[in-house]
């Protein structure tokens, strides 16, 4: 499906533990407003691998294009965003690490042990056990959470220790939601980035999973990134 005229596309990134399933309560209304949409599926095998996943993904929707990146697909969109064909970045509840760093170098800055005491590496994959979810996404229904640890995806260990490969938001309008309940990316270090970034920010009263517990509200905000980007085109 091809987008309404004078509107960008959106790619959305994964993060830990998730696939693209996650942005399934995104995806339905936004292909309703004509938005052209998409989940860029990687392996989370190596941060490389999974940024190039993600430029091949722009090939298969219309540009301009929207990176919108959840958690450690804030890393993959920081580096993917390079792309001529990227306009704008949204990130939620993201990492975003500059050229120089990695996700783990900025995680370890501001700590949050919650999640990461309820995972364990078995067979080369961190993989979250289903006591986790109540850290991970402690504002969805039991039977959802239960679905979030069916549907997880499983990282490689050392996939924290690689760098993006870009610095995207350097250059790229952004946008940043940071999630006030979030037990997983702590939320002063998402505070960081989005300052760092000089994205506009909103503070939602969630988990780590708004696009899950409050996708009207993320909706709104990728509807104003949407609008920006166009209005950034225009002025162009």
């Amino acid at each position: 499906m091809k987008p309404a005229q004078g509107r960008p596309s959106i790619v959305f990134c994964h993060g830990l533990w998730a696939d693209g399933s996650c942005f399934s309560k995104l995806i339905v209304p936004l292909q309703a407003e004509g938005y052209e949409c998409i989940a860029a599926q990687y392996g989370l095998n190596t941060t490389a691998e999974d940024v190039d996943l993600v430029k091949a993904t722009l090939g298969r929707v219309s540009s301009p294009v929207i990176l919108v990146g959840h958690s450690y697909g804030g890393s993959v969109i920081t580096g993917a965003g390079t792309d001529d064909r990227v306009a704008g970045l949204v990130y939620i509840c993201a990492l975003a690490p500059d050229a120089d760093e990695t996700s783990q170098t900025q995680q370890s800055n501001f700590p949050t042990t919650d999640v990461f005491s309820h995972i364990e590496v078995v067979d080369g994959r961190i993989w979250l056990r289903p006591e986790g979810t109540k850290y991970f996404c402690g504002d969805l229904s039991e039977q959802e959470q239960k679905l979030v640890w069916a549907t997880q995806g499983v990282p490689k260990p050392d996939l924290f220790g690689a760098k993006a490969g870009g610095t995207a938001w350097k250059s790229k309008p952004s946008w940043y939601i940071v999630g006030k309940k979030d037990h997983t990316v702590h939320p002063d270090l998402e505070r960081f980035f989005a300052k760092r970034m000089g994205a506009t920010t909103y503070e939602f009263d969630s988990s780590h999973v708004p696009m899950l517990s409050q996708p009207e509200r993320v909706i709104d905000v990728i509807r104003a990134a949407a609008k920006g980007v166009s209005g950034a085109a225009v002025a162009a």
